[in-house]
């Protein structure tokens, strides 16, 4: 059975700009029978359209993936939702008509969880690509697409993908998702800053929709604004993804427990982070394993793309203690050095190495969110590390690299969001030896919008490329980076657009890098 009377049945392509002019309201061809059973509706008015803010997949594996939506008429304003539960229906089919289904089943979306819905859809073959919608009371959804990844034992000719972060609504529009969405990519990693917390400016692009937030309803109403946009809309429904989250999720530089603002007591912050963290998984394609329990939510998980590569997902902010000597950027003090001191937390490490030692993977790609590598941004003489980043927690860093050379881990490599700027660095073993090998290579990602539009390179550039020989290439234009893996190389082409503050502004590739398998160390492409 399939529904009939979709946005996109008479198109022949998905994966064009034109996929974002389809984010309107669909109509229903035949409406379900009107009933209630217990205390879960069947049919509801909604007064408007309930799927305003899309649809998304993430999670993918060999037989099936996450889908994912929220019923929301009202999206800006709570969701405009019954304090009812209410039945939506979900199908996945072979084809972008819907007419080949080849799963389908029933749902219930609830207020407790802002009506959203997560579908851990399972049964498909593995290595190939399905459309996806969904149907509650009277009213369809838009057509999304995913895929499944291949199996265990398989060994793809080649995995492509991009990986973004820093999505700041008010610095301007999110032309690098249109962009992307002309990509073949099998899927999109997010690596944090999906949201920002902070309050309305009258002086941005666009304006945010209330003071900082801090209820569930603030936090709902502030993902819906960035879900309301209609590029990253358009990149949810063209691509799974894989998300993490990094600070503004929740706020800005917190590590565990402990606020950036010195008289905020530890048990008000995690009800707040609790609060956070609960939406933050409303409003994402994750999988049961990752619900939140109060203020803890396990997101560090590990994703195989059968033998070609393995992805470990990290979480970076939950489990750090404090930033040594005070957060920002500053020369190194004591603390930086102490064996305590961790980013990822006793067990995220042991398990990040235990997994890293028993991959399958040819490529293994750390998706993470703070720069590992140390880079010295003081001028001159002076030294100044960011104590926000992997050289604030020196000892931990250390340890995660050298386990990386001593286990032989197979072609290493990071992916990095957070500071709003294109880099590309070699991780050497030890960067007091500036002439140490190369254990790893780091891609780190601009942003899509925060800090408005970009320039190509610093003034201060060619001093800091100078004191920091590791680092290959910087640069503070806005955009995202597309990655492919084959058996030869990884080549990573950094994509950036000219402005932002203004939509419609065309886009380039700035740089291009390669690794070659089994080799350590970034080339140009």
């Amino acid at each position: 059975m399939f529904w009939p009377a979709t946005a996109f049945s008479s198109r022949s392509a998905i994966n064009r700009r034109s996929f974002l002019l389809t984010t309107g309201s669909l109509a229903a061809a035949s409406v379900w029978a009107s009933r209630a059973e217990g205390f879960v509706r069947r049919h509801v008015g909604f007064g408007a359209y309930p799927f305003s803010l899309g649809v998304a997949a993430g999670d993918p594996a060999p037989d099936g993936f996450v889908i994912w939506t929220r019923l929301a008429p009202k999206p800006l304003e709570g969701g405009g939702m019954p304090p009812e539960a209410v039945e939506v229906d979900w199908q996945v089919a072979e084809d972008e008509q819907m007419t080949k289904v080849v799963r389908s089943g029933k749902t219930v979306a609830t207020p407790d969880w802002g009506h959203s819905v997560h579908v851990e859809v399972a049964g498909l073959r593995p290595d190939r690509w399905y459309f996806y919608q969904f149907r509650a009371g009277g009213e369809i959804s838009p057509v999304g697409r995913s895929r499944t990844f291949p199996a265990a034992d398989a060994l793809a000719d080649r995995l492509r993908f991009a990986f973004a972060s820093c999505q700041h609504y008010e610095y301007g529009h999110f032309t690098a998702y249109e962009h992307m969405c002309d990509e073949e990519l099998d899927f999109v990693v997010h690596l944090g800053d999906y949201i920002y917390e902070g309050k309305a400016s009258e002086k941005k692009v666009r304006k945010h929709n209330s003071p900082e937030i801090d209820s569930v309803e603030d936090y709902r109403n502030r993902h819906a604004l960035y879900k309301s946009d209609a590029a990253l809309q358009a990149a949810h429904q063209q691509f799974p993804w894989l998300v993490a989250w990094d600070d503004h999720e929740f706020d800005n530089n917190y590590a565990n427990d402990v606020s950036e603002q010195p008289d905020v007591a530890p048990e008000e912050f995690l009800l707040r982070r609790a609060r956070a963290y609960q939406v933050y998984y409303e409003h994402m394609p994750l999988r049961r394993t990752s619900l939140p329990h109060g203020p803890e939510m396990p997101i560090y998980r590990r994703v195989p793309f059968g033998r070609r590569a393995e992805f470990f997902v990290l979480d970076t902010r939950q489990y750090r203690t404090d930033q040594p000597c005070g957060d920002g950027r500053k020369e190194p003090c004591e603390a930086v050095y102490d064996p305590q001191a961790t980013l990822l937390g006793d067990r995220q490490e042991q398990w990040l190495v235990g997994g890293l030692t028993d991959s399958a993977g040819r490529w293994n790609v750390l998706a993470q969110q703070v720069m590992m590598a140390r880079v010295d941004r003081g001028p001159g003489d002076k030294t100044a590390y960011s104590m926000d980043q992997w050289p604030g927690y020196e000892v931990c860093r250390r340890r995660l690299l050298k386990s990386i050379h001593d286990c032989g881990v197979s072609n290493p490599l990071v992916l990095t969001g957070d500071i709003h700027s294109n880099w590309a660095n070699d991780l050497i073993a030890d960067f007091d030896d500036l002439d140490s090998q190369v254990v790893a290579s780091e891609f780190v990602g601009t942003s899509i919008t925060s800090g408005g539009d970009g320039t190509d390179a610093p003034k201060y550039l060619a001093d800091m490329l100078g004191e920091n020989p590791f680092v290959k290439f910087h640069n503070t234009q806005r955009g995202y980076v597309a990655c492919e893996l084959t058996p030869a190389v990884c080549r990573a082409d950094y994509r950036v657009v000219e402005y932002v503050t203004r939509p419609g502004s065309p886009i380039a590739t700035r740089a291009s890098f390669v690794i070659e398998d089994g080799k350590r160390g970034l080339q140009k492409a």
